[in-house]
């Protein structure tokens, strides 16, 4: 997939578009710091490194642990819904194709899913 959508700049531009929707969102903006540029780098490296690209994100900030790290926040059907909303909006806008757009929605369903922690 890494190589399929342009490497590095695809993942970058995809969580700018995701982070414009977050930026606005009045049930996901609280469960972010201030100053999202460390949340930015952090998602668009995961992904990267996830998608096939360079491992960055396991050489500094190791094993992704995704539910350990979301554990402190309250993620409920509401979050995870508004958090969805806007990675799909994010995605569709890339123009990708049929099935690699159907694959990294499909994971970010999943991953969304995997991530609740609260009724």
């Amino acid at each position: 997939m890494y190589e399929r959508v342009g490497g590095d700049a695809f993942f970058v531009q995809l969580v700018d578009r995701f982070y414009v929707g977050v930026a606005g969102d009045p049930v996901l903006r609280p469960l972010y710091p201030d100053d999202l540029t460390e949340p930015r780098a952090h998602l668009a490296a995961f992904l990267v490194q996830y998608w096939g690209g360079p491992t960055t994100y396991g050489e500094t900030r190791g094993h992704p642990r995704l539910r350990m790290r979301h554990a402190p926040f309250v993620i409920g059907p509401l979050e995870r819904d508004a958090w969805l909303r806007h990675m799909t909006e994010a995605v569709t806008a890339a123009g990708l194709a049929a099935d690699d757009e159907r694959e990294l929605l499909d994971y970010f369903t999943m991953a969304a899913r995997t991530l609740i922690n609260a009724p």
